[in-house]
Formats: C-alpha cells, structure tokens, sequence
C-alpha cells in the first residue's frame, strides 16, 4: 500500500462504498419489487425480467452471494481507512484511529446502506431490472463459497425443522388477500369496475340461498288446474321460463318455456296431456350451492334457472343466470310485478319496505348496510333480532338503522318503516 498515493486510496475507498451500496440497493429492489408486475413484464418477453425472475427463483444463492459481496466490501472499505489515518498521522495517534473509524462506519451507514436501500425501496423496478445482469455474473464468480455457505444454512435449518420456500413466484392468493388488491386499485380502476370485481371476488362465499327467489314469490302454473285457467295463466304471466306444479306448489313436475307452448294455445281448448309432453324435467340446485360454482354449472348444462332445495328435499326458492349476474354488475332487468321487494320512498327521508324483500337487494339498490348473516330477508332479520314475533307499532334499533314495524300478516312482518342512518356515524356491518 506505500506505493500508492492517498488521492489514490481516497477513490479506491469511494469506489469500494459506491459498489456495497450497489450491494445494498440491488438486495433491497430484489425484495421489494412487485412479483404480478414482474411476472406481467415476463409474459410480455422482457429479459431483463426473465433474468430477474430466475435470480429469485433461487433465493437462497441471490441472497449469499449479495451478502458476501456487501461483506467484503465493507472489511475492505474499514481496512482502507486504517491504512489512510495510518499513513496520515501514524501509529501512535490512537484518537486518530479511533475518529476514522467512526467516520468510515458513519459512511457506510449512510452512503452504502441507508441511502441505497431508501432508493431501491422507493423505484424497486428500476433498480432490479438492470441490476440482475451484474448479479448473475457475481452469482457465478462467488458459487463455490457461495454453495458452501448454503448447504451449512440448509443443513441447520433442517435439523431445526424449519422448512423454507426459496421461489415465491407463485404464491397463491387468498380471497381476502385478492380483495385488498382489488380496493387498492382504486386509484386505477373506475368506481364501477372496482365495485364489480369485487362482487366477482365474493361470489365464492355467497351462495344461491342468498339470493334465490322465495318460493311464496315464484310464478308458477298448475297443472291440474281447469284447462282455461291455465291458459288464462300463461297468456298472463310475467316469465319465458315458468315451473310447473301439481297438487302443490312444491311438487315441481317440470318447466315450461313459453316458445313451446304457443301452439297449444291455438287450439280451443288446452290439451292437458299435450301440455305435460313439452315440459322440460326440473333443475335442482342444493341451497348450499357458491355463485360462482352454480354460474358454472349453468354454463355447462345450457340453462339459466334452477330450484333451490333444501336437505330434505324440500323446495325453498329458484335462482336464475339474471340474479347470479346482478350480484356481479348491479341489477339490468326489471322485475315481474309479482315480485315482492318494493320500497317507497317517505316525505322525512323514511323507507317503507316489503318485509320479504332480500337483505342483498336492499343494501345493492339503497345502499344500505344492513348486517347479511343467516337472515337473508327484512323479516328474517327482524325475527332473528327480536327472536318472536312482533305486533304492528313494534320500535328497534338493528345496526345504526331504527325501524318500525307497520304490518304484520301470517306471523311474518310485512311492512316495515326503516329510517336511513344519520350520516355522522358509523355503520355497522353484521
């Protein structure tokens, strides 16, 4: 080291901090870099990326041969500067040693390692991309001690029974883990679209019963009914696709398609046995069934409704393709008139409400936040809330939301008078 000059060993000491914050920098972009948008530039022939992917294909090897480099550099970069105060105030200045070893430690600190990290956190893409070349080249020169060093970690781990993943590539998300992503794309994503993708994401956990319609709301014809009736029934209905019962309603002997009984209908009088020949058999649907399976069920057997049973067997609802896409896009299609869930709107802001209307489609077309448990209907809630029956004029609070029962009919609520909450608390959600 006499031969060279202390400009000399000044630059070399500079160089030395310059490469260990590349050390810094590249570990902490390598970590920090975002995997979808790496494996998206993958997909697109980036091979920058490509190379970036198989560096953290083998994470164990990336890492040993940053650390040791980083390690090198700064024994080298402490030693460096004992020889410099060495050579400028000589052996038996102690205090010289000992401030220029703090001054050298104080420069890692900052230039090599705060800074740099703080850098390759904030452009993690920038920063990892064009530094993968310099680390598979160092990756080959450091592999003999580089491998030594892994097999030690590996072989330590192992007897402590720890087991690590090396590729994180592709780490499975969770729904819950999707969702996030998804609300944390609001700034890139219009309100609609984000507001649809994460229906998309719930339909797993909701299922048909959540949304089916009710069996007392179904439209339905009666096989057994006088030949008139029923005509007078079909020319009346509301639907293209109507069940079809005999002796009752929960006895569904099949579905009728409007299309196919037009011909029927020209004649005088309504054939009974003709009628029954172009009935479709039913489709019944466990009431367990999740949305995204039974929108994939009715994708594969060309239909787009189904019945709704229960355990036993026992018809609870029906469930169309419509009600499966409405909870994805929002509702498109109006309502049969035989349908309940209506609402109107008050003078003072209150909600009158049909107690059989759907906890979903309140809280879809009002925007309120109604608690979804297993209630799926106003009434339902209500009765599961007070655990009995109320009379009319009967006060609760559910949530933030006051309501009051107007009528009841049949030992269910059938009007109810909900009071939307004031805008200066917090909902509840159930």
């Amino acid at each position: 080291m006499d031969d060279f000059t202390l400009g000399t060993l000044f630059v070399t000491l500079l160089l030395i901090l310059l490469c260990s914050g590349f050390f810094s920098a590249s570990e902490t972009s390598m970590m920090a870099i975002n995997r979808y948008r790496l494996n998206h530039l993958v997909r697109k022939g980036n091979k920058s990326a490509k190379l970036t992917a198989r560096l953290l294909a083998q994470t164990d090897k990336l890492l040993g041969s940053i650390l040791l480099g980083n390690t090198l550099l700064n024994v080298a970069a402490a030693t460096l500067a004992e020889i410099i105060v060495l050579r400028m105030f000589g052996h038996d200045n102690s205090t010289a040693l000992l401030v220029g070893s703090l001054t050298v430690t104080f420069a890692i600190l900052v230039f090599s390692e705060i800074m740099p990290k703080v850098i390759a956190a904030s452009h993690a893409e920038r920063v990892a991309l064009p530094s993968s070349y310099a680390l598979a080249a160092i990756i080959k020169l450091f592999y003999p001690v580089v491998s030594i060093a892994t097999a030690l970690v590996r072989g330590m781990l192992w007897l402590l029974r720890i087991k690590v993943q090396t590729d994180h590539s592709h780490h499975k998300l969770s729904l819950e883990e999707l969702r996030s992503l998804v609300l944390e794309a609001e700034h890139f994503l219009p309100r609609k679209h984000q507001k649809m993708l994460l229906n998309l994401v719930d339909l797993e956990r909701v299922t048909v019963n959540d949304v089916m319609i009710p069996r007392n709301q179904i439209e339905a014809l009666d096989a057994d009914a006088d030949p008139a009736e029923l005509r007078q029934q079909i020319i009346t209905c509301h639907h293209t696709l109507l069940p079809v019962y005999a002796q009752t309603p929960g006895n569904v002997i099949g579905i009728l398609h409007i299309k196919r009984v037009l011909p029927l209908l020209l004649e005088d009088t309504l054939d009974a046995g003709q009628f029954r020949e172009i009935l479709h058999d039913p489709y019944f649907i466990p009431s367990d069934t999740p949305l995204l399976k039974q929108l994939q069920q009715f994708q594969e057997r060309q239909t787009r409704m189904g019945l709704v049973v229960d355990e036993y067997g026992e018809l609870l609802g029906l469930v169309t393709l419509e009600n499966i896409l409405e909870e994805i896009v929002g509702e498109f299609t109006t309502q049969s008139p035989t349908q309940t869930g209506k609402f109107l709107r008050q003078d003072d802001g209150s909600l009158l409400l049909d107690g059989g209307s759907s906890l979903r489609e309140l809280n879809r077309k009002l925007g309120l936040q109604l608690p979804l448990g297993d209630a799926k209907t106003l009434n339902g809630l209500i009765l599961e809330h007070l655990q009995d029956i109320p009379e009319a004029g009967t006060s609760l609070k559910i949530g933030n939301y006051p309501i009051e029962i107007i009528q009841t009919q049949d030992r269910a609520v059938k009007v109810a008078r909900l009071f939307p909450a004031r805008k200066n608390q917090p909902l509840q959600r159930g």
